[in-house]
């Protein structure tokens, strides 16, 4: 886990599992309170996390890109786009960013 913090991929790694545990919470948790139990409290505060958390994932993933001479029509998409689907941040560190 460490070694993951002294690469980029690595820490793109990261970013992408905060993004999908952030994402799951503020579906399965923060959502509910807010119009089941009409509690916003915490999508108040999730929300913007998430948010920022979501910018810096695609930012990330376009300088990792970049960097490493990624193509667009076969990886930088592939990983942009995990991050609108959930789980999908964590099925893209599996099949892609775990092999770089």
């Amino acid at each position: 886990m460490i070694d993951l913090f002294k690469t980029k991929i690595g820490r793109l790694r990261i970013l992408g599992f905060l993004e999908g545990i952030s994402l799951l919470v503020l579906l399965l948790v923060a959502v509910p309170m807010k119009y089941y139990f009409q509690n916003p409290s915490i999508s108040k505060v999730l929300g913007p996390v998430h948010g920022a958390i979501f910018l810096l994932f695609l930012f990330s993933t376009l300088s990792v890109g970049v960097e490493q001479n990624w193509k667009f029509k076969t990886t930088i998409w592939k990983v942009i786009l995990a991050c609108f689907i959930p789980l999908g941040t964590f099925y893209i560190d599996k099949k892609i960013l775990s092999k770089i």
